[in-house]
């Protein structure tokens, strides 16, 4: 068995290698002075979002050792003092390990936990949000730091199409074309890394591969669910709903599961994969907010692309689902401020941005405002959204349009979708 795990620790040896040497672009967020203390830095997100690039760029020129858990030749050993013991075998001494889809190994928890305490610097990575949080909150109170690691932002795309511009003539119209044109195509191909640097590959196939993957290894397999039709109906059913309201009753009847309960059940697991994520509606009571519908986003437009059952999708919808990613991305998980949607009975705004107790954003998405019935309907929801929560704080993104307006003595920015997302 030592033998089996040493061979794949040198096969992994050098695939990080390859990585390391590969073209890869220089990621916005940073694990910074973090890696000079002993807190476990944990590193989420969906997978091939580049956790592993990532963490080994931040890693590069410190003295480390590298253990990837999605070959399945390593969870054959009960025995975890083999890792270590074959891991400094193919390395030597290192001052940082990095367990790389940590959430497949039997028992992580306790592993990362005595890790830790016997001195060793650790970065762990997983494509599975609730068993990481729910773990790392029982085993590691108060000792782990955790980052999300999502798809690229509009401004790591463009950096993978090798388009450099100055902030200075964006105002050019040349210049606005050229990157209306990069962001028409973001948010219709989505930002996974690798098919963004590497064009050659077939994007739909890469992606639908990929769904098949998580929806076997993180869904299926981990939760031992014996009916998979079931989740394959119900992951169909949710991309095609993207950036609109969704019950877990229309689940049930759209995937043909006679239960609610276990629709839920099955939402969740497809949320906690990182496929999937959900807005709640924003109310001041609590009850309401937990009964009313859910907003559904895809965690990548290349999969709604992939998966789309007609040839051309509302470009409105796929403005919405990146903004809503973009904003997952800032608050890094939701955990640095908190978003929702908000509605009533005759109108809508798409983003509630809070910080603690205070609303402090309103944000609509809509294509244009040229067609002056749509601009009066768009600013009259985010007009009696700002007089309901309580917020002047009014943004109006659009495909290209800007200026800053004023009704009722409240200042609207519209802003171009671009700018915002490269802000």
């Amino acid at each position: 068995m030592s033998e089996g795990i040493r061979e794949v620790l040198v096969k992994e040896k050098d695939e990080a290698v390859k990585i390391l040497s590969s073209k890869t672009v220089k990621r916005e967020i940073s694990l910074g002075k973090s890696l000079e203390n002993n807190l476990v830095k944990v590193i989420i997100g969906p997978r091939r979002a580049g956790k592993s690039y990532f963490s080994l760029q931040s890693i590069n020129d410190k003295r480390f050792a590298y253990v990837n858990f999605d070959d399945e030749k390593l969870l054959k050993t009960s025995d975890y003092e083999e890792y270590i013991k074959n891991l400094k075998e193919v390395y030597g001494k290192f001052e940082l390990l990095l367990l790389d889809e940590v959430q497949n190994l039997s028992r992580w928890e306790l592993f990362v936990n005595r890790l830790q305490r016997e001195g060793y610097n650790l970065i762990v990575t997983g494509s599975n949000s609730n068993l990481l949080s729910t773990e790392l909150a029982t085993h590691l109170t108060g000792r782990h730091l955790q980052i999300s690691v999502f798809t690229f932002s509009l401004s790591e795309f463009m950096k993978a199409k090798n388009y450099l511009f100055d902030t200075n003539k964006t105002q050019l119209k040349s210049v606005q074309g050229e990157i209306l044109n990069l962001t028409s195509e973001y948010i219709k191909k989505g930002g996974y890394p690798e098919i963004t640097v590497n064009e050659s590959i077939d994007r739909n196939n890469y992606i639908t591969t990929l769904v098949d993957s998580i929806i076997i290894k993180d869904i299926v397999r981990r939760h031992r669910i014996r009916y998979s039709n079931a989740i394959y109906n119900i992951i169909r059913y949710l991309i095609s709903a993207f950036a609109s309201e969704f019950s877990y009753n229309s689940v049930a009847k759209a995937s043909g599961l006679a239960s609610v309960h276990t629709a839920e059940k099955y939402v969740a697991y497809i949320q906690e994969a990182f496929l999937v994520f959900a807005l709640d509606r924003f109310s001041f009571k609590a009850k309401e907010q937990i009964k009313s519908p859910k907003k559904l986003y895809v965690i990548d437009n290349g999969i709604i692309d992939a998966f789309a059952l007609e040839p051309m999708l509302e470009q409105r919808r796929l403005m919405e689902n990146s903004v809503a990613i973009e904003l997952m991305r800032r608050s890094n998980d939701f955990t640095k401020f908190k978003v929702f949607y908000w509605k009533d009975s005759t109108a809508e705004v798409d983003f509630v941005i809070k910080e603690g107790i205070k609303i402090k954003q309103l944000i609509q998405v809509t294509y244009s405002v040229e067609n002056e019935k749509t601009k009066k309907r768009e600013v009259k929801a985010i007009l009696k959204a700002s007089d309901n929560l309580r917020c002047n704080d009014l943004v109006i993104l659009t495909w290209d349009y800007e200026k800053t307006e004023e009704y009722d003595g409240k200042k609207i920015k519209f802003i171009p979708l671009y700018k915002w997302l490269l802000l």
